[in-house]
């Protein structure tokens, strides 16, 4: 799912836990789906953000000849408008658009 182009609400919002436990009806077993896919999504977001900032960056030592790049000040807005990873996670989860399986006992 692209991030960028999510329903994910900007602030925080209260869920219902019927809604967070219908794919699996184990609350634990959810909430620990939905923060490894949070993680998944914030490394993504972070990757992305670092290769577009390192278009931007300059290497000079020195010091006197710092400017405003208004073309990475719009970069940095952006990624701090977007949902936090956690939302947008909640919201796959609720979707059903989270893939997920169990790693049997037996296969021990």
């Amino acid at each position: 799912m692209d991030f960028k182009v999510s329903e994910a609400p900007i602030s925080t919002i209260t869920y219902n836990r019927a809604d967070l436990i219908k794919p699996n009806s184990n609350i634990y077993e959810a909430i620990t789906i939905i923060a490894k896919r949070a993680e998944q999504i914030d490394e993504n977001i972070k990757k992305e953000l670092v290769d577009k900032l390192e278009e931007f960056a300059t290497y000079n030592d020195n010091l006197e000849e710092v400017f405003e790049n208004k073309e990475q000040i719009e970069v940095s807005r952006f990624y701090e408008k977007l949902p936090k990873s956690t939302a947008i996670a909640i919201e796959e989860w609720v979707k059903d658009k989270i893939y997920y399986r169990r790693v049997s006992e037996s296969a021990e």
